[in-house]
This record gives structure tokens, sequence and C-alpha cells, in this order.
């Protein structure tokens, strides 16, 4: 029997995947692997076998048994089963409905001139500081942060705490800690919900503050979206950073035309893989998936930052070109169903960066040799540590 392959591959260089991913891809783009935790999951890599399990409804991230269910880490957030199985595709419709509205791409158009307003004084900032300095923490880390809390209605000024437990929830390895944080994040964005009752504004923690929905499942929502709305654009900003400067002729190609800030935002979610771990799902029955058949119970990780690099879907995938065109869609952001609520969000923040970043600091670079520079292995999440620059 062929031993299976252990995750997580090994990743020499933090702008590429693992090979082994494309290594798999070309026996079987659904194939069986064993994950952190030892147990065994079904890992998908081709672009049209995870727009298939994205789209179908036999694929859920509940289980019936969790307790015993195979799980990808010991991650609170994405490493094993979540919500409640019987009611799983009723809560998925109920969530969609109320928050499409808050995150609708009208309503996140109508925020681009106060998010280029964060951004401007951002870089402002950084002007005054001068170089070098952290990108990370002075522009990737502030951005976000400043947009999701004007967005539910949480202060700004408790930036630094549920920071702090957003960091700690995306741990690996600590279930123990990171369950604790999260049970701080929910309990905290539930209580600003609660007051909201009181006092609404026009913000998405008032909408779920007027919802009819299971006090539970708000305090989750509520948590989920604080973590949600900051963390992943953090990680998209920096990656887009280093993919510029690491890609010169790109870079100067966006500051010749500013019109291609649009493709350049897709094609940062495409190429950029701040994480490797994956999203899981479970076969609420069999299915066949790819020529295989996945049994009821089975867990599947969807490598989406695979799939964005299939050679079937994309020429020369592995290479960062914003001038592409006609090619298909990325999965960065899911698909159909299950396709981000947040990222009309994300592509206006994204496009507002790099719409004024190299404008404004047209001899960005590295302040450190690029070597030098530390993958957060260690948080489900990955990203980078800092990104020192200078100009």
């Amino acid at each position: 029997m062929t031993e299976l392959r252990q995750l997580p591959f090994d990743r020499g260089d933090a702008l590429e995947i693992s090979p082994a991913f494309g290594e798999l891809r070309a026996e079987q783009p659904i194939a069986k692997v064993r994950t952190r935790t030892g147990d065994e999951a079904w890992l998908v890599t081709g672009y049209d076998e995870i727009r298939q399990v994205f789209a179908d409804d036999r694929f859920g991230r509940s289980h019936p048994t969790p307790e015993s269910a195979p799980r990808l880490s010991k991650s609170v957030l994405l490493g094993g089963p979540n919500g409640d199985y019987a009611g799983e595709a009723a809560a998925h419709q109920g969530m969609r409905r109320l928050l499409a509205p808050a995150f609708s791409a009208r309503r996140m158009r109508n925020l681009s001139d106060r998010i280029g307003c964060i951004v401007g004084d951002l870089l402002d900032r950084m002007t005054e500081k001068g170089p070098p300095l952290d990108l990370h923490e002075e522009f990737s880390v502030p951005l976000p942060i400043q947009v999701i809390c004007e967005l539910l209605g949480v202060p700004y000024e408790d930036r630094d705490r549920f920071r702090a437990w957003a960091d700690t929830m995306s741990d690996l390895e600590d279930a123990e800690s990171a369950a604790a944080a999260q049970a701080e994040m929910r309990a905290y964005s539930y209580s600003i919900v609660q007051a909201k009752r009181d006092d609404p504004g026009e913000d998405v923690y008032s909408d779920l503050a007027a919802s009819d929905l299971p006090e539970d499942e708000i305090a989750r929502m509520a948590g989920g979206l604080l973590f949600a709305g900051h963390e992943t654009t953090v990680n998209q900003i920096d990656y887009g950073v280093l993919l510029f400067l690491r890609n010169p002729a790109q870079r100067d190609a966006l500051l010749r035309d500013p019109s291609l800030v649009p493709a350049a935002v897709e094609e940062i979610m495409r190429v950029a893989a701040p994480s490797e771990h994956g999203i899981l799902r479970y076969a609420r029955e069999d299915a066949e998936v790819g020529g295989v058949t996945v049994r009821a119970g089975d867990a599947v990780m969807l490598a989406t930052v695979a799939a964005n690099r299939d050679e079937r879907a994309y020429p020369e995938p592995d290479r960062f070109d914003i001038t592409r065109d006609g090619t298909e869609p990325h999965v960065g952001f899911g698909y159909a169903a299950h396709y981000c609520l947040g990222a009309s969000l994300a592509r206006v923040e994204l496009e507002a960066v790099f719409g004024s970043l190299f404008q404004r600091f047209p001899t960005l670079r590295l302040a450190v040799p690029y070597e030098r520079l530390t993958l957060r292995a260690d948080r489900i999440t990955g990203g980078l540590a800092e990104v020192p620059v200078a100009w």
C-alpha cells in the first residue's frame, strides 16, 4: 500500500507554494493525504474539482460525530467540524440573507472614498516617520482594522485587545489558548451587539442586534466577522507589495497605467499564498469528485492556493502578471454559495492600496534581504511577521 503524503508540505519560498501540490495534481487532482493530526483526508488541488466541491451541497463544514471526525489541524477556526450538522444549511442561508446587504458591492463602493482617506492618512504617517519602517505594522495592519471597526461598529481604541485575541485564535498548535481567545473575542463582540439594541447605528453589528437569530449564533457571527474582516486582508496587502517588489516590471506597468489596478488586485488574490492550510469540508453523503468516490464523513481539504495555480486553468500559472486576459476567475474568495461575503470589501481596500502606495513611494524596496523575511507557519492565516521597507 502506498504511503500517504504528509501535511504540511515543505515550503522554501514565501511567494511560492510547495511543489508537492503540483506533483499531486499531475497524478490526481483529488488524492488522499495524512493531515497534521495524523488523520486521513482528501486533498483537492484541481481548479475544476475545487469549484465542484464548493458548489455541491453534499459537502459542508459540520460532521454528524464531531468528536471523532478527522481533522486538518488543532486549529479552533478551520481545523475540524464547525456548526450544527442538522441545521447547517439553514444557518448558512440565514447568515447570508442577513449580511449580504451590508457587504453588497454597491455599499462597499460607497465606502471607497472613506477607505481612500484612511489609506492617504497612513501613507502620510509613513512619510513623516521616514524609512526604514515595518510596512506590516505601520500600514498593512492598521488599514483593515480601522475599516472593519467602522463597518461593524467596533471601537477603534479597542484594536490592541481584539488584535491580540485574533493572533492567539489562529494558533495551529495550542488549541486551549486559541479556544480561550476565541471565547473572549465572541464575548467582547457580542457585548457590543447587545449595546446596539439600545443605541443602534449605521453598522453591521446594529443589523445583528436587530435580527431574530439565536443569541449563540449572533455571538459566533459577531466574533467571526471581527476576526475575518481584517486578518486575511492584512496578509493580502503584505503579499501584494512583496509580489510587486519581486516583479519590478509589473510594478512599473502599474505605475504607467493605473487602470490596471483592479486586474492587479485579482492577480494578487490568485497568486498570493500566505497560508497553505486549506479549507475543510466534510462529505454529507457519498459523492464522486475527479473520478474518485468520497465517502460520507470523509474530510476534504480544498487547497485553493493550488487550484489558483492549476495549469489547466491558467497559462504559466506561477507567473505574476497583472495584464492577464481571458483566464478563469480565481477561487481565492471561494465559489458559488460559498463565495466570500467580504470579497467586495477586500477588493475596495486592495484597490485603494495598490492605486496609491507605489504612486506615493515609487522607489519602495525591501530594507532586508528577501530571504530573511519570516513566514508565520504556526498560524492558520500564515503571512509574514514583518515587512521592513525603505524608499
